[in-house]
């Protein structure tokens, strides 16, 4: 069941979003080597909670922390640890809250120090996936034009699209109908109406698409330890375009120059 948002309900979710990107702002001051992962989890659930919300992750499914954080060749859903960050490592936090009734979630994959060029590459390129396959999210398309313009854009680069994990829709539930793979065929797929709220989240890895689940049954790795990118936005599909209702702006306030 897909359930279309009025303007007001999109208008809840552009605040629940945007404290999301708030909070992602905050997380970009702490992030750099010998911070461990477990500080900056409690950093956004304090930020959270100071600005009138709760985090959406915790306890959703039995999940024990308000970010997930996924190191390296981490793909998504790693628990914050002891783990100190070095010079080097990818970090991507993914970040959930629940504003006025309605879920925010979007992700960023920060480079701690000085990291590889062929690494940034690959940084770069998810993200401006992500933005592709956003500009594909109209009225009168499918979930497969989406899907099928970020696999195209990060395979021409030399990347893989991991096929188990997908976005979704997003509302008063932080999972909804549709799912929104990043991968398949143009005009394919449920199609895009006004009102449809989904985020686009594309995971991407340096070498193959294959996962591996690890024993605490959340963190997914890739399989040949390569690393692994993921960028999220919330979105609505209105009549004039796509919508994004998360940002990345406080995030980039905050890095300047050395955004991605």
């Amino acid at each position: 069941m897909i359930y279309l948002k009025t303007d007001d309900e999109i208008e809840f979710m552009s605040e629940s979003n945007q404290l999301v990107g708030m909070t992602l702002g905050e997380i970009a001051k702490w992030v750099q080597p010998g911070i461990t992962t477990r500080r900056l989890d409690e950093i956004a659930e304090q930020f959270i909670r100071d600005n009138g919300a709760v985090p959406g992750f915790k306890g959703y499914g039995g999940f024990p922390s308000t970010l997930c954080i996924s190191v390296n060749d981490k793909v998504v859903h790693g628990f914050p640890s002891d783990y100190e960050l070095k010079d080097g490592d990818i970090i991507s936090v993914d970040c959930g809250v629940v504003k006025n009734g309605f879920n925010g979630d979007s992700a960023y994959t920060f480079p701690v120090g000085e990291v590889s060029q062929e690494t940034m590459k690959l940084l770069k390129t998810t993200k401006e996936s992500l933005y592709i396959g956003i500009s594909k999210a109209t009225v009168g398309n499918r979930i497969g034009d989406i899907g099928s313009a970020i696999q195209d854009y990060c395979e021409q680069r030399g990347f893989s699209v991991v096929r188990e994990l997908c976005g979704h829709g997003i509302g008063k539930k932080l999972h909804e109908d549709p799912d929104v793979p990043n991968y398949g065929k143009k005009g394919t797929g449920t199609l895009l109406k006004s009102g449809m709220c989904i985020c686009i989240e594309p995971m991407i890895n340096a070498g193959v698409k294959n996962i591996l689940m690890e024993r605490d049954g959340w963190t997914v790795r890739t399989r040949d330890g390569k690393p692994s990118a993921h960028f999220e936005h919330a979105i609505a599909i209105r009549p004039e375009g796509p919508q994004i209702l998360s940002s990345f702006k406080f995030i980039e306030d905050v890095l300047g120059n050395k955004s991605i």
